[in-house]
């Protein structure tokens, strides 16, 4: 039973702090915050199984706010339940440099679990957290102890139910009966510019039961029929569970409630009258003292239950003292070094071309086989990209020991979930497929790269030379592209002993997401360089391929599968060129200044690059003075090396751009 009258009490209050922060701050967003209060006060003020003095405690309930611009519906119910949100906090909502930006931001404030925002992002993220959920009871329960028994809850809206990445993970789950998953879908029949039902009329309950899940609707604003739905839903076993609540958005102000306009913050205006209206006092950001007590009481009961999960925690420890340091050694976030990783790696030279997938995927069973965290998946693309883990199984429901995840041709849900698991910490995922549909799953990656998630995207099939298939599936604006986004670091190996270093550098990285640029066509192994230099090279992110003889005159730098091609170029243009092979620009330009003018001299403005992909992001190092050998359109259908040579991307194009600098 829950205390009907002091949860009434909470979610009125609630809904004053969301008013006063969206008011006090001139824009947010109230719609959420306003119509979900009683949801939150089940959830925050009696259900959620929590610890609000050890946020990531690791048997938590995770709580995953999809409708992100709902942000003050978070705060609002963390602050109360006591997490470390101060009212400041709450009071500066919006403000420059506060733990409470606009959209919920991981690692900003305490009870965030993923940043969300764009919509159904959240939905993704929710089910990585599941199956890595699922893989945690699988890998360390014991029927004597289970210490991981948590379940991850959703909150999404119309417009999460209305994106397609919220569908295709939706489906996932479904099929991988994802029990420990409950999505709370808050139907309120508004979307931001007008009334849902001028752009929907499906049924979404039986969409879902179609899926797999489990659905029940309950009025929103009814604590006790909220409540029994979600008690089921947690003890409910086989399903994923939807519980679609039926809210009024905006409730409290009148003047916009039910419409398109309490939404935003288009009902900010009136928030004397609608303070006055929920019987709150005239001073703002009020809570009650019969409210506080009630959540500093609840603080300490959850603070017992906590004490009491520790001690079984304790027991299992000790009778499993080899999964417990793998387990806190994965939750403290230690990676190996590169150096040790690189130590891993049998792959050596061969006379025989390799494409680098096919090495990349050898490199990382023997990286799954010294690094039991390391999990892998594919967007119905293991067969093509290489990266399945042998003898490690399938995640699957009748298995959930599997570390090979199958997602389908859905290719945006793949990295949502993804991040999903990266946000929950325990295990290092990897998701791929073909470079040129990295864009569908671009949003995933944005928010990867802006989380700081320390996950890796395997993209394979990485330019023209994927040939036959034709412009549709050869990537050449991508590299560029996807160069232009922050804290992505992207690695395109040029032979099998970069791509050892390439995945070393990745698995000791914890700062943000790799990309892995992997070609599809086998490409020469650089045998006259020595392979350290080549593997240590690339945790450099550049190094010197081939030295000059004598007088430094030019510079020839290229990437991937197109190093080969410069030092043949090199070799017939004569001894004063150097060759640069650089497998990641955002890795050299975090080197010193005194390594990066050791590899590209300031002295030597002779330049030439080579990427068989559009120049954009090459000018920062051939300068006004250089030149790039690139591609400037869309490729074409033939074999690769006929496509290549029809391009421009030979020997002979280089050696043109050099003689043209004079």
């Amino acid at each position: 039973m829950i205390d009907h009258a002091t949860l009434a009490s909470a979610a009125t209050q609630a809904r004053g702090l969301a008013i006063d922060a969206v008011h006090a701050a001139g824009i947010g967003h109230l719609g959420l915050p306003l119509g979900c209060a009683e949801i939150g006060a089940v959830l925050f003020g009696h259900a959620l199984q929590l610890n609000p003095e050890q946020p990531r405690w690791m048997n938590r309930d995770r709580f995953v706010l999809s409708a992100g611009h709902g942000s003050m519906f978070l705060y609002a119910w963390l602050h109360l339940s006591g997490y470390d949100i101060p009212m400041e906090e709450i009071r500066n909502f919006r403000q420059l440099h506060s733990h409470t930006p606009g959209h919920p931001e991981f690692r900003e404030a305490p009870g965030v679990e993923c940043t969300t925002g764009p919509l159904g992002q959240g939905v993704g993220n929710a089910v990585g957290m599941a199956v890595a959920g699922k893989m945690a009871e699988a890998r360390y329960n014991t029927p004597e102890n289970p210490i991981f028994d948590y379940r991850v809850v959703c909150l999404a809206g119309d417009g999460c139910m209305q994106e397609g990445v919220a569908q295709e993970a939706s489906a996932l789950a479904g099929h991988q009966k994802l029990d420990n998953l409950i999505l709370i879908y808050d139907s309120n029949g508004v979307t931001l510019d007008a009334q849902a039902e001028a752009t929907q009329s499906e049924d979404t309950a039986t969409r879902y039961r179609a899926m797999g899940w489990d659905v029940v609707t309950v009025d929103g604003h009814d604590m006790d029929a909220f409540l029994n739905a979600f008690d089921r839903a947690r003890c409910a076993a086989g399903q994923p569970r939807m519980i679609i609540v039926e809210t009024e958005i905006g409730r409290g102000i009148p003047e916009v409630a039910g419409t398109w306009k309490a939404h935003g913050e288009g009902g900010h205006q009136y928030a004397d009258s609608a303070r006055k209206g929920l019987g709150l006092p005239e001073e703002p950001f009020f809570v009650s003292e019969d409210v506080r007590a009630y959540f500093e009481k609840l603080k300490t009961e959850r603070i017992a239950s906590w004490r009491e999960w520790s001690t079984r925690y304790e027991t299992w420890r000790s009778e499993n003292p080899g999964k417990a340091e793998e387990l806190e050694s994965a939750y403290a976030g230690n990676r190996p070094s590169a150096e040790e990783a690189l130590s891993w790696f049998s792959v050596k030279d061969s006379e025989k071309p390799a494409a680098t997938r096919a090495t990349a995927g050898k490199v990382l069973n023997e990286l799954a086989a010294a690094c039991p965290q390391v999990i892998s998946g594919s967007a119905d693309l293991h067969g093509s990209t290489k990266n399945y883990l042998d003898d490690c199984g399938d995640f699957t429901p009748d298995d959930r020991t599997g570390r090979n995840i199958r997602f389908g041709i859905r290719e945006h849900a793949m990295g949502a979930i993804v991040n999903g698991i990266g946000y929950d910490g325990l295990f290092i995922p990897s998701g791929a497929t073909f470079f040129t549909f990295s864009d569908y799953m671009r949003p995933a990656v944005r928010l990867a790269s802006l989380s700081r998630l320390p996950v890796q995207f395997i993209w394979t099939h990485d330019s023209v030379g994927v040939g036959e298939d034709g412009p549709t599936h050869q990537p050449v604006e991508t590299i560029a592209s996807l160069r232009c986004m922050p804290g992505l670091t992207l690695l395109r190996p040029a032979d099998n002993e970069e791509v050892a270093g390439a995945w070393a550098w990745a698995i000791a990285n914890t700062s943000g997401p790799v990309g892995l640029v992997l070609s599809r066509q086998n490409v020469p192994s650089l045998v006259e360089i020595d392979p350290e230099t080549r593997r240590n090279g690339t945790l450099h992110g550049a190094y010197i391929a081939r030295h000059e003889s004598g007088a430094l005159k030019s510079i020839i730098i290229a990437t991937g599968s197109e190093v080969h091609v410069a030092l043949a170029a090199a070799k017939k243009l004569g001894d004063g060129v150097r060759v640069v092979s650089m497998p990641s620009c955002e890795i050299f330009d975090n080197q010193s200044q005194e390594y990066r003018e050791s590899v590209l001299p300031a002295s030597c403005r002779h330049r030439v690059a080579i990427e068989a992909g559009v120049p954009l992001s090459w000018h920062r190092y051939v300068g006004l003075d250089g030149a790039i050998v690139g591609i400037d359109r869309f490729g074409l259908s033939a074999p690769g090396d006929q496509v290549l040579h029809e391009l421009g991307i030979h020997a002979e194009a280089v050696i043109a751009a050099i003689q043209s600098l004079g």
